[in-house]
């Protein structure tokens, strides 16, 4: 998978830096949007942007990810457990490399991203494990 997420950032014009994936309950996310963002709801992933302003041609973050959220989401969605996982995965990187998801544009932009590199997963890297 982290050759996937290396390729995903290059095909951005992005090196990859740390990037620490952080699996979570519900509980502990919501606590963190509460604490961090101001947020009283549930979420699937936050994602924490450590790239350094000066240098933006290397992403680095913590991606934090309700392992719960995911899993009621792949079943509302009927896609598997692992496919949504790569979705929510791609996304934060994604929130690294400057896109954002506040409006109905910007949300379908992000999809189409998303979309591409989990086609890029399937096709190229989820026969090479």
């Amino acid at each position: 998978m982290s050759r996937w997420v290396k390729a995903a950032a290059a095909k951005e014009g992005f090196s990859l830096g740390a990037i620490a994936v952080v699996f979570t309950s519900d509980a502990y996310l919501l606590e963190v949007n509460r604490k961090y963002l101001g947020h009283d709801h549930h979420t699937d992933i936050i994602t924490f942007d450590y790239c350094d302003p000066l240098d933006r041609s290397t992403i680095s973050g913590d991606l934090l990810i309700s392992v719960e959220t995911v899993a009621r989401n792949a079943d509302s969605f009927e896609v598997s457990m692992r496919d949504e996982m790569l979705r929510v995965i791609i996304h934060g990187i994604m929130h690294l490399c400057g896109y954002k998801d506040k409006t109905s544009e910007e949300i379908a932009v992000m999809r189409a991203r998303e979309d591409h590199y989990l086609t890029m997963f399937t096709e190229v890297f989820a026969d090479r494990r």
